[in-house]
């Protein structure tokens, strides 16, 4: 009467109360081990995808998605280059800039730094660095008034404030009566920022781009012009555009390029330990082999009487097969729940183990960012609940296999 029989009976095995608990104990480790593995999946996936989209946005919040410059390193007439690239329908947004090295000194202090001049009212089409600034503003960059804006931890390790005079050495030379002497500047901080990451909050520094001009000897040249595209995951194919439509003299590279080594190693480690953790999963998946076998066992007698009144090899192969099925499922269901419930809320959580253990799990001068970003995306969740129930599929087969081969003669010899 009841339809299907493997349905009904697997159903049945799973929930009653087994005479050996033992069998009962393992059991329920199978299901916690299956929902351990899946939320810890999820969750490191999700702070993975974190990382890797906070450090996208916090590379290119400073960068640009592309970049034009000359073969030799200067660009002329960057007014006309940036009109040519406007003219591509996915550039937003053009700015020239002015990249050089040199050491910044303040009170027997003394940091290298990287220089870049830019032009205050076009930096802002390209780059989010207007927004960053925690006193001072872009546009205190005036022409010949040498002012200077610094990263944060820069400024701190300089130990100077808005208004304080910095000396900027540059590595060219004056000859003087006197000999070689290194050339260098003195220029007033005016403002300072803070991009989020350590790398440029420690060692960028922004003047303005006529004055680098002035200082760096580069009249009417740029280092080049920085793109802002509509979506940098075109960056690629816009670049190659831009190829063909500049003539040689020209170099064009793209964020893909220069931060290639960089995020191929972030994908290269979100791929390792999804791997890794995937192992976790299926250790606990697997753990239903031993679970499975022993309810065979334990069930020997069952099965002998459902064969002398007709059950099938592979209606007895369905029961256990439905019974280990039901134990992945729900463990994989607490687990995606568990896992979704964490990612969601680790932006949250973090903070409060730090206040509760009382220290700081990521340090600014030692991680790109100190804080632990999270980006849950449903199709990855999607992905490893159902990896989890697959494995747990195939866990089943060779229980269910050994149950379907059960003899009934020998298995009632002695009851």
């Amino acid at each position: 009467m009841f339809k299907p029989l493997q349905l009904y009976i697997g159903l049945r095995y799973t929930r009653a109360k087994r005479r050996n608990h033992f069998i009962s104990f393992i059991t329920l480790i199978s299901m916690l081990g299956i929902a351990l593995g899946v939320m810890a999946l999820i969750t490191v996936i999700s702070v993975m995808n974190g990382f890797e989209k906070e450090l996208r946005e916090r590379i290119l919040g400073m960068t640009a998605h592309a970049t034009i410059s000359g073969r030799y390193g200067n660009l002329e007439n960057w007014e006309n280059v940036a009109a040519s690239a406007t003219e591509h329908q996915k550039v937003i947004g053009v700015a020239p800039f002015i990249r050089a090295e040199g050491m910044l000194s303040f009170n027997q202090q003394v940091n290298g730094a990287l220089i870049r001049g830019v032009l205050p009212s076009e930096e802002p089409k390209v780059s989010e660095v207007g927004d960053q600034m925690l006193f001072g503003e872009l546009n205190y960059l005036t022409p010949g008034e040498f002012g200077i804006i610094l990263g944060k931890d820069l400024a701190r390790t300089l130990g100077v404030f808005q208004g304080d005079k910095v000396t900027l050495i540059i590595p060219q030379a004056n000859v003087t009566p006197a000999g070689i002497i290194p050339r260098m500047r003195r220029f007033t901080v005016v403002g300072v920022f803070e991009a989020g990451m350590y790398e440029y909050d420690s060692t960028m520094a922004l003047i303005h781009i006529q004055d680098a001009q002035k200082l760096f000897r580069m009249p009417g040249e740029v280092s080049g012009v920085r793109l802002k595209l509509d979506d940098m995951f075109e960056a690629s194919d816009v670049t190659r555009e831009l190829i063909d439509e500049f003539p040689g003299e020209y170099f064009i590279s793209d964020w893909t390029y220069q931060h290639a080594n960089f995020f191929r190693a972030v994908k290269i480690e979100k791929i390792t330990m999804f791997v890794i953790l995937l192992l976790i999963v299926g250790v606990a998946a697997f753990n239903l082999v031993s679970t499975l076998v022993m309810a065979v066992v334990d069930k020997e007698a069952d099965i002998a009487i459902l064969r002398t009144l007709g059950a099938t090899p592979s209606t007895i192969m369905g029961i256990f097969v439905i019974q280990g099925a039901v134990i992945g499922i729900i463990g994989t269901l607490a687990g995606t729940l568990a896992g979704v419930m964490i990612a969601s809320n680790i932006e949250n959580i973090i903070p409060a183990l730090e206040q509760l253990f009382g220290m700081k799990f990521l340090a600014a001068d030692v991680y790109y960012i100190s804080e632990l970003p999270s980006d849950m995306k449903w199709n990855e969740v999607a992905a490893i609940s159902s990896i989890a129930m697959v494995l747990s599929l195939v866990a089943t087969l060779y229980p269910a296999w050994r149950g379907s081969r059960v003899q009934p003669a020998e298995a009632l010899r002695y009851e």
